[in-house]
């Protein structure tokens, strides 16, 4: 598999969630080992690379920062260059918080679908889970096995009514599975939680028509995509949270009541343990997987016993 980026460039606009601001975004091809950037177009085209070297904040979103120049809210927008295997991207903005559009990931498939996706020359290269690695806080936990394909099992519970026990398992080998299973899944909240939220300058920019909105016993904006869309938009927000490891991952990622902070943690603790990954290209990657052909994973299942 080689490398990808788009074919042309494209362009939106919309309203940044949490600062309720216009902001506009422009997507450019980029050469071979680019990854994905960000470009602070009002701030003289400054680049900040989408890694988790320059993770800040966490508060609701994932946000970068670089010698005090910020993107917040990357989460949605990574997590589907991630899944349509785009490889290479600039991505121009004029403020400092991404559009939510309308919750999900579903506006920003159709742009860059219409974009176009081309193949580059060189090999795409892979970050391959050799033993497993977990990341804990209180209860709420994330692990990730060796697993040749990229899978997520997640798991959410939450004291309501309308949630309660959710778990959903996703193979994530092809644009596909991206684009169908997780990227309608849009963002929600708590009425409840609304007005504190808009104390502490959070989702200023928030409305019926971008998330859904969870009061007591109904949601305020009618019904769900899916049965499970709570869930589906975690395995969402996990994949862009990975993503800012700069590979595609090859390994199965098990979730238990995580958010930002805990996805990004795990993605810390694979950064710094060499031992836990290796980065091989696809030609390296197919010799792999032809040799283990009459094996199979090994993957524990995804019990946390060793968090117990």
């Amino acid at each position: 598999m080689k490398q990808r980026t788009i074919k042309k460039s494209v362009k939106t606009s919309g309203i940044g969630l949490h600062s309720g601001k216009r902001v506009n975004l422009e997507f450019h091809p980029a050469p071979e080992n680019n990854g994905i950037v960000f470009r602070r177009k009002d701030k003289g085209f400054f680049p900040i690379k989408a890694d988790i070297s320059h993770v800040s904040k966490l508060a609701y979103a994932t946000n970068l920062s670089k010698d005090g120049i910020s993107i917040a809210t990357t989460e949605h927008l990574l997590a589907t260059l991630r899944g349509l295997h785009i490889d290479n991207i600039f991505i121009d903005i004029d403020a400092e918080e991404t559009p939510i559009m309308d919750g999900s990931a579903s506006a920003f498939v159709y742009l860059l679908k219409e974009a176009g996706i081309k193949e580059q020359s060189l090999e795409r290269k892979y970050l391959r889970i050799l033993k497993p690695k977990h990341y804990l806080n209180g209860d709420r936990r994330i692990s990730i096995y060796p697993y040749d394909g990229f899978k997520i099992t997640y798991t959410i519970e939450f004291d309501h009514p309308l949630i309660r026990l959710q778990t959903r398992t996703i193979e994530l080998n092809r644009e596909e599975d991206f684009e169908n299973d997780v990227s309608p899944a849009r963002t929600f909240g708590f009425l409840k939680d609304v007005e504190m939220l808009r104390k502490n300058g959070l989702a200023l920019g928030g409305s019926l028509e971008n998330a859904i909105v969870v009061d007591s016993d109904r949601i305020l904006n009618g019904h769900l995509r899916f049965a499970d869309e709570f869930v589906r938009h975690k395995i969402l927000d996990v994949i862009g949270d990975l993503a800012l490891l700069g590979y595609p991952i090859l390994g199965h990622v098990v979730a238990y009541k995580a958010g930002h902070e805990i996805h990004t943690g795990l993605a810390k603790e694979i950064r710094e343990d060499s031992d836990c990954f290796e980065i091989v290209n696809a030609g390296e990657l197919e010799f792999i997987m032809s040799k283990q052909s009459n094996s199979k994973n090994t993957e524990p299942s995804p019990q946390f016993q060793e968090l117990s």
